[in-house]
């Protein structure tokens, strides 16, 4: 339910939460200080600070797009596979994790061939050399079934349907960052000819959709979002070739998810058409299957989108940090950390300093983030984790 309602700039700002970070707070009020902003800024309850747009915010734009709202890892998102299983020992959940990451490179590591090129997504005509995804184009075939650091994660879990799962979160590595950056140069550049008629303090630089410069960056950006799906795609096709040969059984597979949270699109909301941008929001249609991941210490969620007009049809994409990665490192105790995971029994990825800022107490509670969002999406399926990878 909306919480609050923000009348500090030109339109409102709408939050699915009573508590926002001030460093997000100020993001979000420049959002809705923005000239082509339609209607209202949207913040989804896992909220937080982000580059330029908060992480968990939605804003639909006349006309318009902004590369850092969309973010740098375009076509991030979640993949979630629910297996023909009900049980599975401990014995064979480890062999698979070592299986796991001994197949998926995790981290800035990449494969050392080039994988197949029926995973690069198929332009409708030949790319262009004008394009960076041209020049980009060999370079991402090594990175395709790749994992990547930060917040991305392989989960398995076990269902409240009875089932085990496994869960996917990663977007497009390298090829979607250096669009995103090129393009956000672009904009800065663009922007500075027009007299900056947004404040260049905001870091939002961006594009008319019908320029030269905004129709390249919206083909490239779609093209990111094929690729990030198709990585996603791969690696699963990977984890359940590994289940089934650790198992000795065939035909796992009874239903296979994915959804996008970093990207922009045109739809139609309040009777016009505008550019939606959802940065760490997921769309939520009615219907429409979303997956919003806790920590790797708390419950996942399979939920169905209930078409909320107020969010622009968006829901939260996972838990959001309250904890910036700099202080969970600073403040939380590796022990301690540890300590919580191995009661649950879970196979986790917490094993040094480092690790901490993907503990779980650098997350919000996912129970309330799931219950402030209980007007956009009904839950249908709690998955607990049993083994969690990360770089």
């Amino acid at each position: 339910m909306i919480k609050m309602v923000i009348q500090k700039g030109r339109i409102p700002i709408k939050m699915w939460t009573d508590t926002i970070e001030e460093g997000a707070l100020n993001q979000a009020i420049n959002l809705s200080n923005l000239p082509f902003a339609y209607k209202h800024v949207a913040i989804m309850p896992d909220v937080h600070e982000g580059f330029g747009m908060p992480i968990g915010a939605v804003v639909a734009l006349l006309d318009t797009v902004i590369p850092h709202a969309v973010g740098v890892d375009i076509g991030c998102g979640m993949h979630a596979v629910k297996l023909d299983l009900t049980e599975i020992n401990r014995n064979y959940l480890s062999a698979i994790v070592k299986l796991i990451r001994g197949i998926i490179p995790l981290g800035f590591e990449k494969h050392k061939t080039k994988q197949s090129k029926d995973y690069m997504p198929k332009p409708k005509s030949k790319i262009s050399k004008q394009l960076l995804i041209y020049e980009l184009y060999d370079e991402a075939l090594y990175s395709l079934g790749t994992l990547g650091g930060g917040n991305h994660f392989i989960e398995i879990q076990k269902g409240s349907d009875g089932f085990i799962w496994f869960m996917i979160h990663s977007g497009s590595r390298n090829l979607g960052k250096q669009v995103a950056d090129y393009y956000n140069k672009v904009a800065r550049r663009l922007n500075e000819s027009m007299g900056y008629p947004v404040p260049p303090s905001y870091e939002l630089f961006f594009l008319p959709t019908k320029s030269p410069e905004g129709q390249m960056y919206l083909e490239e950006m779609n093209f990111c979002i094929e690729y990030a799906k198709n990585n996603r795609r791969l690696m699963a096709e990977r984890i359940i070739s590994i289940f089934e040969t650790v198992l000795g059984k065939k035909d796992l597979v009874l239903k296979e998810y994915d959804v996008i949270h970093n990207y922009a699109s045109l739809e139609k909301h309040f009777d016009k058409k505008v550019w939606v941008h959802r940065k760490g929001a997921t769309r939520a249609y009615e219907g429409e299957i979303g997956i919003i991941p806790g920590s790797q210490g708390t419950k996942s969620y399979i939920v169905k989108g209930l078409g909320n007009p107020e969010s622009f049809k968006s829901c939260s994409h996972g838990a959001g940090r309250v904890l910036s990665r700099r202080k969970a490192r600073k403040e939380l105790s590796l022990k301690d950390e540890i300590k919580k995971l191995d009661e649950k029994g879970i196979i986790h990825s917490i094993r040094s300093k480092r690790d901490l800022d993907e503990a779980p107490s650098a997350y919000k509670d996912i129970n309330e983030v799931i219950n402030n969002q209980l007007d956009l999406i009904e839950p249908i399926v709690e998955l607990k984790p049993l083994a969690v990878i990360k770089a």
